[in-house]
């Protein structure tokens, strides 16, 4: 009786947390850049004596879908979008550099460049500094230039180029902060081979329809889930009056 418990009982709550995952997925269906959260379940043991039978069910999150989302236009000079495989080095609130698709770039208030959440980018040699009153030029190759205000065309002046880097998939791990970090951590090398479109963002790569479809079969497994936990109960109650004393 009690394996049945085990199964519905920890099917139950995985489903409840792969429900996180699929609300959380959905709710980031309109954040620039964001890649969909994978989910799977997986089986682990009763670990104890007398238990080498029982097993139940973990949720993991075991990657992230790194296919890219759609890019729109959007005219904004600090907007860019990366085109294809690749990311954007920023500065982690840790101080580590960690990766991102956010292309909302903007200058803080102590003329530092950010990505729409406020990481630093990192440039060449740590984040790129803009001079106040400067209008800003960001090539597809990730180089920033500046113009400041009154001076002719000619006076243009580099502040540096956007670190841009494309590691293997399998060596990334998203960050409860929603930042990539590289496994095992350290960098990754600039990759002279990714290319920005500026004036551009891309979108979230989260299918709506299927995170929607995924979250009603999930709540129809938690039903079943629950129903079986009841089959249980029900099934204890009669072997009770079958092997209890005589009335």
């Amino acid at each position: 009786m009690d394996r049945m418990i085990y199964l519905a009982m920890g099917g139950a709550k995985q489903i409840l947390t792969r429900q996180e995952v699929a609300a959380h997925n959905l709710a980031n269906a309109g954040t620039t850049g964001f890649r969909a959260q994978m989910s799977a379940f997986r089986t682990v043991p009763v670990e104890g004596p007398g238990l080498p039978t029982r097993v139940y069910v973990v949720e993991t999150t075991p990657a992230a879908n790194l296919a890219p989302g759609p890019v729109e236009q959007t005219g904004r000079a600090l907007d860019v979008a990366v085109l294809g495989a690749g990311w954007i080095a920023v500065q982690a609130p840790g101080g580590e550099e960690a990766y991102s698709r956010d292309g909302r770039l903007q200058v803080n208030p102590n003329g530092i460049l950010t990505t729409g959440a406020g990481h630093p980018v990192m440039g060449d040699g740590g984040p790129i500094t803009v001079p106040p009153d400067a209008q800003l030029t960001i090539a597809p190759d990730g180089s920033v230039s500046a113009l400041q205000s009154g001076q002719s065309a000619a006076s243009v002046m580099p502040l540096g180029r956007i670190k841009l880097v494309n590691p293997p998939g399998a060596e990334l791990l998203r960050g409860e902060d929603g930042l990539f970090r590289m496994r095992g951590g350290g960098t990754a090398a600039a990759d002279a081979a990714v290319r920005l479109a500026p004036g551009a963002l891309e979108g979230s790569n989260v299918n709506v329809v299927e995170a929607m479809v995924t979250m009603i079969g999930l709540a129809r497994q938690f039903d079943l889930h629950m129903r079986l936990l009841g089959n249980a109960e029900a099934n204890e109650r009669q072997a009770d009056q079958l092997l209890g004393p005589a009335r």
